[in-house]
């Protein structure tokens, strides 16, 4: 990838494309989108994300940046964990506390895991992760699990915060400070 190429972040997520973009754009990298329909894949965090980037660095035939995002509630041995999208559109943000009811920890890790590929090369893996709990949805419901997903330290959801303050708090920020940490190393 060069300097001035845009890095392709392979999403047809708008949400995560502007959340993408606001928490790069002061390390002046460049990012561009390219929907792409890639297998939905089961497994860890890490394996659909190197997967993902796998398959769409081979379609594209270029330098790709894949995520995926999990939910991991402590009480239910880290699920949904890969699988949120699927439990968000099957039970949205009410049933997602309802599978809680029965437990008194409410705790819930969200993490990010990022996939950068080249061609020919293998996926490196970023992953970032942010500790909270799960509430009752509050705020914006408009962007995934943001509303129930309530980061330790803070009183607001994810979906309640700022996206000044998100953006420099959430499992994607702390993923991309490490994508940011290895492309900047690899141009310098």
């Amino acid at each position: 990838m060069s300097a001035q190429e845009p890095l392709v972040f392979v999403t047809g997520n708008a949400n995560k494309l502007r959340e993408v973009q606001a928490i790069l754009s002061p390390t002046g990298l460049a990012v561009t989108n390219h929907k792409l329909d890639l297998p939905e894949l089961q497994g860890t965090t890490q394996t659909v994300s190197r997967e993902k980037a796998r398959h769409a660095c081979a379609v594209l035939n270029k330098p790709v940046l894949t995520e995926d995002t999990s939910l991991c509630f402590k009480a239910l041995n880290d699920l949904p964990g890969p699988y949120i999208k699927w439990f968000m559109e099957g039970v949205g943000h009410d049933g997602l506390n309802r599978m809680l009811a029965g437990f008194e920890d409410k705790s819930a890790d969200a993490v990010c895991t990022f996939a950068y590929c080249e061609p020919g090369q293998e996926p490196v893996i970023f992953e970032g992760r942010t500790r909270g709990r799960i509430v009752p949805a509050r705020g914006p419901t408009d962007f995934g699990w943001d509303a129930v997903f309530q980061p330790d330290g803070f009183e607001e959801t994810y979906a309640e915060l700022r996206k000044e303050v998100k953006n420099t708090i959430s499992h994607r920020y702390r993923a991309l400070q490490k994508v940011v940490e290895f492309l900047q190393s690899r141009r310098a």
